[in-house]
């Protein structure tokens, strides 16, 4: 079978339709969805005893988690090797210190125990959008881990009280004092706190 030219461009017929499949299998390459960002452990987290929520927020690229919400007001860190420690309150205090992305949806960085007084290294995963999985370590060995569920957002329990505006200045209108955000009050306490020593590292 001989090849035919189109008599308004010189071409054969075969190299046009060539022409023109190929250009359409790279319009349709380019109109692909992006593939979507990994996700992240940001937000609040149930743990697994239910005792306790862990607010984990991103401090320029590493998660840290506070404690935000007890069952039982009023804890302290008891058990920390410090004795200057042992009376320092529980909520607000660091749990999750300084998780760096080492995979796609792993972080490591250290875990600390407030039961034992004790710094586990530890990972962290999302196993799923709503469950997040820690694993920790004493020197590499003797490993365990458990489940955290996230929080529902409707869930109000153990969130920072809403913004208050200041007292109006004498003859001025009343204004809005900018407040923090959580995250940027937890950054604010720990930023800087990586490789310290227990004592100092989660003051």
């Amino acid at each position: 079978m001989t090849n035919r030219a189109n008599p308004a461009t010189g071409k054969s017929w075969p190299i046009l339709a060539a022409t023109l499949f190929w250009l359409s299998i790279g319009s349709a390459a380019h109109s692909q969805p992006a593939t979507p960002p990994t996700p992240a452990p940001t937000g609040e987290w149930l743990v697994a005893n239910r005792a306790a929520k862990i607010n984990i927020v991103d401090c320029g690229g590493r998660f840290w988690g506070v404690v935000s919400w007890e069952l039982r007001p009023g804890g302290t860190d008891k058990n920390n090797p410090d004795p200057k420690l042992r009376n320092r309150p529980t909520l607000g205090m660091p749990i999750l210190i300084d998780m760096a992305p080492t995979n796609p949806n792993k972080w490591e960085g250290n875990v600390y125990n407030s039961e034992n007084g004790k710094i586990y290294s530890a990972s962290i995963t999302l196993s799923d959008p709503n469950t997040l999985r820690i694993q920790g370590c004493v020197l590499g060995f003797l490993c365990g881990g458990e489940s955290w569920t996230r929080v529902e957002t409707s869930d109000t329990v153990g969130r920072a009280p809403a913004q208050t505006p200041s007292k109006p200045a004498p003859g001025g209108r009343k204004t809005a004092t900018p407040q923090p955000s959580p995250a940027d009050n937890v950054c604010s306490r720990v930023v800087g706190a990586a490789g310290l020593p227990h004592e100092r590292g989660l003051k």
